[in-house]
């Protein structure tokens, strides 16, 4: 077998475990949005906080925050759905900078990466 620095891509093998821990986090993450999609429905369905004595602006203030969340897990999703898109044109785990292959380790903490850590690392530096 290739040394990781001589691999030019991932196996068909190893995209298939990368896929499988990107479709759980893709449940998973649709799970959370709809808890802050429910959550804002019930907040402007709550009729009760005023007599229970709350500020309309804790409710605003909730709201935003709750909302907040909603677009970055959206935005998260939308990134784990372009892995996938990545894995089926087998172009996973390719550093978008340098075009070596992302650390296995990287790719299972961070699966929709598309930048090794030394190319990471140059672009905060910048």
């Amino acid at each position: 077998m290739k040394s990781v620095h001589n691999k030019t891509r991932y196996s068909d093998e190893e995209l298939l475990e990368f896929r499988a821990l990107i479709e759980k986090k893709i449940t998973e993450g649709n799970e959370q949005l709809e808890f802050y999609l429910a959550q804002l429905n019930a907040q402007g369905t709550d009729s009760d906080a005023k007599i229970r004595g709350l500020d309309d602006g804790i409710g605003t203030r909730e709201n935003e925050r709750i909302s907040t969340l909603a677009s970055r897990q959206k935005k998260h999703l939308q990134h784990l759905e372009n892995a996938l898109l990545r894995i089926e044109n087998k172009v996973y785990g390719i550093c978008r900078v340098s075009g070596i292959l992302i650390s296995k380790e990287r790719l299972k903490a961070v699966p929709h990466a598309t930048l090794s850590i030394s190319a990471k690392q140059n672009r905060v530096r910048r």
